[in-house]
């Protein structure tokens, strides 16, 4: 049997990188809640910034009581939310 493909997440520059790195920052710095387009998931995540763990490279994200955690280098995207 053949493997399925799976999509590749999309390769990004230093500069992108670093931009994506800075919002977070300013999201978390000011207790900003944000909206994450993440790589493979059909949802975005919504809430605050808790910690980025520069160890494991994920940041943890809370909504209401849930956690949730998501790899750096998944997020595609940091919007605000319009409501």
């Amino acid at each position: 049997m053949a493997k399925a493909k799976v999509a590749k997440r999309p390769t990004r520059d230093e500069f992108e990188l670093e931009e994506l790195g800075n919002q977070l920052i300013e999201a978390k710095n000011e207790d900003s809640e944000i909206l994450l387009t993440v790589w493979g998931r059909e949802e975005q995540v919504r809430g605050r910034i808790k910690l980025m763990d520069s160890r494991t490279r994920l940041v943890h994200m809370m909504n209401d009581s849930e956690l949730t955690k998501v790899p750096f280098l998944d997020i595609m995207r940091v919007n605000y939310p319009r409501d």
